[in-house]
């Protein structure tokens, strides 16, 4: 097994260039993970293995998994404490990394319960969103101009979700969601308005996409344009409006009960 110490190492750094650079991900079609969790979680999802690197002490706490994870990969590396702690985007390095093959294909959705979001910048609300979605069996997320989903924070924030859930990235959601209305589905856009309908008065369907907006500017008024009716979060505090991912996450418990 070839054994990295360098840290200026051609590999090391091509790997930190996948957490650190949006551009790197895309141009190479690739993003990274860091730490046990994540990197076994791509084990049990539909997404393929591309370099793996790891420390000797990670492979003498999960010899199993990680010997698993290596005959997945193309390329495998033994790398010191020190590379590691080069490459963490965290304080402390687990010492398990590994590189993954991104999917070209866009994702349409038929049918289901869907979560759209539109311009939802902060990688955590990003994440927890997705993690939500999963634990609460949503279909699917749609993104649009959002922040990266393979964002190590997204990746972190997701705890693993993003490689199990399936994700439509789209560079036009007003003519997504218009060909998911003619596909039957029914469109509801999130704001935060008293006359709006409030979600729980409102009989969601099984065929239904719910949007998300920005965390200041909320939903795009084209995006309101094209959806079937307004919906909105009734509260009784002064607050005059939710977290994103707070607002995601209710929105979608009251889709599915």
């Amino acid at each position: 097994m070839e054994k990295i110490t360098s840290k200026s190492n051609t590999i090391i750094k091509d790997t930190n260039r996948l957490f650190t650079s949006s551009k790197a991900r895309n141009e190479n079609h690739l993003f990274a993970l860091e730490g046990a969790r994540l990197c076994f979680d791509v084990l049990n999802s539909v997404y393929e293995a591309d370099t793996l690197l790891y420390t000797e002490d990670i492979y003498s706490r999960y010899p199993d998994e990680i010997d698993a994870l290596a005959k997945k990969s193309d390329r495998v590396y033994v790398i010191t404490n020190d590379v590691a702690q080069k490459l963490t985007q965290t304080k402390t390095a687990q010492g398990v990394f590994l590189t993954v093959k991104a999917k070209d294909e866009q994702k349409n959705f038929n049918c289901g319960k869907i979560i759209a979001l539109d311009n939802v910048q902060d990688p955590a609300n990003v994440g927890a969103i997705i993690r939500s979605a999963e634990a609460l069996g949503i279909d699917g997320i749609v993104a649009y101009n959002c922040c990266d989903v393979f964002n190590p924070k997204t990746l972190r924030a997701s705890m693993g979700s993003i490689l199990r859930m399936s994700i439509c990235v789209t560079d036009d959601l007003e003519q997504t969601l218009s060909q998911m209305k003619s596909s039957g589905f029914k469109v509801y856009s999130t704001v935060p308005s008293t006359q709006a309908t409030k979600i729980t008065d409102l009989d969601f369907g099984n065929d239904t996409v719910c949007v998300i907006g920005n965390e200041a500017n909320g939903v795009e008024e084209n995006i309101k344009a094209v959806s079937d009716d307004l919906i909105t979060i009734p509260m009784l505090g002064r607050a005059e409006s939710l977290n994103a991912g707070v607002a995601a996450s209710i929105t979608m418990w009251e889709m599915l009960r």
